[in-house]
């Protein structure tokens, strides 16, 4: 039984036994029993509406940015700010994070006094979440009345892709140095100049041309063409028809708060989450060794993030993914016919898919057909519950002459994609592109 409703019986017991006797008897003893009844009564009310009066409380987090397996950690500060002491006060986290912690019970919360304490949360799906709302509780000490205010969340956290280290990945072949430059304007500082513009908000100071800027009396900013060096576009996956999910796996829950250690991230058995983490894995490490990497993806909508090697190039990108949904429309080779004509000649396409249908083969041939050099990293469907056919699919890919790294539910994604670097470390370029 609830302290509340323990509370409620011995009110009622108290009350029921000075009527009785008040009735029955009339002696002055069960009269004042029955006044102090509800006395008590009419206190507890009184202490429970005034009970979180004063009563403050303020998150803190040192980040609002993380990444899937990092540990969230947030800073509660609850204040009594009024001129009477708190027994009790109840505050729980509302967040629509996974598992949020920091829902906490605090006691004998003197006048004026401020308690802080620390909450962790081992961040385990991505996404936006917000850090609230937060509902305080409290009542009386007899456990009568309860009282509650909920206040509402300030900030959201935005929860990035986990990525996996990755030490080697069939690099781009390239084209020659020394080559001609590609007349397509580029975002980012190349050696090829294409010519001047003015200046618009947002613009980096030192693209400015100041000599042009003194003879036209407004600011002028250079303009630059992306240099001949081929580029390497990831395209996900992401048409609601072709995903697979297992569902009633347990949500893994980390209680070791003893152990400094982070604990080791298990991806959900979806293939979606599988396909996300491994475009955020591999922009990740592309743009580290300075290659322009972009971007392409169908869910929800046909959304291209152009090929950039800039510092903020995979933050975009892995923002982008952080948002991706099982819930596009177009195939991928609608999302490869797209955008191939705009890929320069000799770039890498990287196709991540669960996809069993024809319309693989199609975009890898569409790819070829262009001088562009495919590799797919092919989900197993069958493996998270899918329909089956992967298999068949990765042997004719192969038979063209297309590199296919096949991906299993539960796989360890660094070392089967290094597996995978290390098996075409020395393949010719032309073999990626092999009718």
């Amino acid at each position: 039984m609830s302290k509340r409703h323990t509370g409620w019986v011995v009110f009622l017991l108290t009350l029921g036994v000075g009527a009785v006797g008040m009735a029955a008897t009339g002696a002055a003893l069960y009269v004042r029993l029955v006044y102090l009844s509800i006395f008590v009564l009419v206190i507890a009310w009184i202490g429970a509406r005034i009970s979180l009066r004063g009563i403050r409380i303020k998150r803190q987090a040192r980040s609002l940015r993380a990444s899937v397996g990092d540990i969230f950690e947030e800073t509660f500060q609850v204040t009594n700010a009024s001129r009477l002491p708190r027994l009790f006060v109840e505050i729980e986290n509302q967040s629509s994070l996974p598992q949020a912690a920091g829902s906490r019970l605090v006691t004998m919360l003197s006048a004026g006094e401020t308690r802080t304490y620390l909450a962790r949360t081992w961040l385990t799906r991505r996404g936006a979440f917000t850090l609230g709302p937060t509902m305080l509780r409290s009542g009386d000490p007899f456990g009568f009345f309860s009282v509650s205010k909920t206040i509402a969340a300030e900030d959201s956290l935005l929860v990035l892709p986990l990525i996996v280290p990755l030490r080697e990945f069939p690099s781009p072949p390239g084209l020659l140095p020394g080559g001609k430059a590609i007349h397509r304007k580029a975002y980012e500082v190349t050696p090829h100049a294409a010519g001047v513009r003015e200046y618009v908000t947002g613009d980096p100071l030192k693209r400015i041309h100041w000599p042009s800027t003194a003879r036209r009396g407004r600011l002028m900013v250079k303009e630059f063409e992306q240099d001949p060096q081929s580029e390497v576009w990831i395209f996900l996956d992401a048409q609601a028809g072709v995903q697979a999910e297992l569902h009633g796996e347990a949500e893994p829950v980390w209680n070791d708060w003893m152990f400094v250690r982070r604990p080791k991230v298990k991806l959900p058995p979806s293939t979606l989450e599988y396909g996300i983490c491994l475009a955020a894995s591999l922009a990740h490490y592309f743009v580290s060794r300075r290659r322009a990497a972009g971007l392409v993806t169908n869910g929800p909508v046909y959304t291209v993030i152009p090929a950039e090697r800039s510092d903020r190039q995979e933050s975009k990108i892995l923002e982008m993914l952080t948002f991706v949904r099982a819930q596009g429309e177009l195939p991928l080779s609608s999302l490869v016919d797209l955008h191939a004509p705009q890929i320069p000649s000799g770039s890498s396409a990287v196709l991540i898919t669960p996809s069993t249908r024809q319309d693989v083969s199609l975009a890898v041939e569409l790819l070829q057909r262009r001088a562009l050099h495919p590799l797919v990293l092919l989900l197993m469907a069958e493996s998270f519950g899918g329909k089956p056919g992967g298999e068949a699919l990765a042997e004719a890919l192969e038979a063209r002459g297309v590199a296919v790294c096949k991906i299993y539910k539960d796989a360890d994604l660094s070392e089967t994609l290094q597996r995978f670097g290390a098996r075409y470390r020395t393949t010719a370029p032309q073999t990626f592109s092999q009718a």
